[in-house]
């Protein structure tokens, strides 16, 4: 794990820098999956230098009711979709009996739409007994990418790495308790939002997270 102070030119050149440091799991042919929507051009470069397979890994916030910014869990899709519930949290707002699977429901319902958005007619691709890289553009908090690496470690991957370029120090601290391996290219103790890394952090679009996968799909094997 890098700690010292980095810049980006963009998310592609974040990808480029991040797949240097992970050469090495090249040869164990991983499987790349990357949050979107800012996470796919990162894990693009990733997935071209390690010639491995890229797909996205949906994941969707269960907000709490009337408070939907307050997340209760998060919904992580997969062949089983995994629900990942923060303790602290429901004991807070104990939410009306039946809210939260009301609401997993409806959080599945629009996973299913960006998986055919994203992925037209491509199956996800299994990941039991792959060794799993998951990406991202940046983490601030790591709520996400907190129940992303749950509901990841449920599928039984063989060795499961975390890979982002930016990160605060104690974020990536919690979250290495979650994974086998964290590669992170820079964590500044100040930190502020993802975006200050980088020179050009314009949004990511659907159009390039599809044009993307469809293009990391069509390389060779």
């Amino acid at each position: 794990m890098i700690l010292s102070p980095v810049r980006f030119r963009d998310r592609r050149d974040a990808g480029r820098r991040l797949a240097a440091a992970l050469a090495r799991y090249r040869d164990l042919r991983p499987i790349i999956l990357a949050l979107p929507r800012g996470g796919v051009p990162v894990g693009f470069e990733v997935a071209r230098a390690l010639a491995a397979p890229l797909d996205v890994l949906l994941v969707r916030k269960i907000g709490a009711p009337g408070y939907p910014e307050l997340g209760l869990g998060a919904v992580v899709d997969g062949a089983d979709p995994h629900v990942v519930l923060t303790d602290s949290v429901m004991r807070e707002v104990m939410p009306a009996s039946g809210y939260v699977e009301a609401e997993t429901e409806r959080q599945l319902a629009e996973i299913e739409r960006r998986r055919r958005l994203y992925r037209g007619g491509r199956p996800a691709p299994s990941i039991v007994g792959h060794v799993v890289i998951l990406v991202d553009d940046g983490i601030a908090t790591g709520g996400t990418v907190t129940a992303a690496l749950q509901g990841l470690a449920a599928a039984r991957p063989a060795r499961l790495v975390l890979a982002v370029p930016v990160a605060p120090p104690e974020v990536l601290e919690t979250l290495s308790r979650l994974a086998d391996d964290v590669v992170c290219l820079s964590a500044p103790h100040v930190f502020g939002a993802v975006g200050r890394f980088y020179d050009d952090f314009d949004q990511t679009t659907d159009e390039e997270v599809i044009r993307l996968l469809a293009e990391a799909a069509a390389r060779p094997a």
